[in-house]
């Protein structure tokens, strides 16, 4: 079991969260449909991190992002996007993946500032966080995806529109 700490994200070199999140979802992952969600935003500082092990090594990274659900009236419901949640493969299944989690969950409070959303596992994300595809069914993305892992958490009274697209939320 390795030792590690979790520290702000902006405290590690870009080019070791790359390498990770290469190591973790290829070198190919720029492709894919979520990172058109985030396009040409910086993560948020104060939700992001990184866990390190004892000699300093990146073995973890979380990133949040600033996006927003805009219904059909071009209404538009600002939301947190989480991800990519990523820990190197030697060091998987030891807590760190939930640590991480639990530093987005503590810097801004469960669902209580804004509802959360990401693409993931739902056993994974629903069994250990309460994520669900319950209120995301209608939501859309700029790309192919599995809609039955576009997953979100909020409070049950949270607004947020029954059909929409997930994209950027840029502050004009």
């Amino acid at each position: 079991m390795t030792e590690f700490t979790i520290i702000p994200l902006d405290q590690v070199d870009e080019a070791w969260v790359d390498d990770l999140l290469d190591q973790v979802f290829g070198a190919d992952r720029a492709g894919r449909t979520i990172y058109r969600v985030r396009e040409g935003l910086e993560p948020l500082p104060a939700l992001s991190f990184a866990a390190v092990d004892g000699d300093g090594y990146l073995v973890g990274t979380i990133q949040c992002w600033p996006a927003a659900l805009t219904d059909p009236d071009g209404l538009a419901y600002p939301m947190i996007l989480v991800g990519p949640v990523g820990v190197a493969p030697d060091h998987q299944d030891q807590g760190i993946g939930r640590a991480l989690m639990a530093a987005v969950f503590g810097a801004m409070g469960v669902g209580e500032k804004m509802p959360l959303v990401l693409l993931g596992d739902p056993e994974y994300y629903g069994t250990r966080f309460g994520f669900s595809a319950e209120r995301t069914g209608g939501w859309s993305l700029p790309g192919p995806y599995e809609q039955h892992r576009l997953l979100a958490l909020a409070r049950p009274d949270s607004v947020m529109p029954a059909r929409g697209v997930l994209g950027p939320w840029r502050l004009t």
